[in-house]
């Protein structure tokens, strides 16, 4: 019975991940928060394993908005870094990693994914993408807060 949502928000499958009623719930609230802001977005939130659970598209938001709301949380999930940080952290690097990973599959190095922690545990992503990157991580910040996990 453990793979069933539990009232916490995450489910165990020999490790902790969001639950389809948290990551619809965070989705939402993101979405409402792109209202509020006259913004048309995408919104993705996926597990830790980078498996889509939710995502919603508000109508008029850009197409290829779509696939980059969800490498956004993607990337956020399997790094457990904003997206917005990457652009500082990859000055720390090699010019080899600075232009090689940037060219990964689903790799996005701009605002709008956060991971999604719960008591320090990596547990999803979320990822937002049509309005600024400003834009895109404060509606992806609402996602998370009215799940308790900002």
């Amino acid at each position: 019975m453990d793979n069933f949502p539990s009232s916490s928000g995450t489910r165990s499958v020999g490790q902790r991940l969001i639950d389809v009623l948290a990551a619809s719930d965070a989705v939402r609230a993101s979405v409402a928060y792109a209202q509020a802001l006259g913004v048309a977005v995408n919104v993705a939130v996926v597990d830790v394993s980078g498996v889509q659970v939710a995502f919603l598209r508000m109508p008029g938001a850009p197409l290829h908005s779509i696939d980059i709301a969800i490498d956004k949380a993607y990337t956020a999930a399997s790094f457990g870094l904003a997206t917005s940080q990457w652009h500082k952290v990859l000055q720390e690097h090699s010019p080899a990693v600075r232009e090689g990973l940037v060219l990964r599959p689903r790799f996005v190095a701009f605002g709008g994914g956060l991971p999604i922690l719960e008591n320090g545990l990596r547990i999803g992503g979320i990822g937002v993408s049509g309005g600024s990157e400003q834009e895109d991580e404060a509606i992806a910040q609402a996602g998370l807060k009215a799940i308790g996990l900002a």
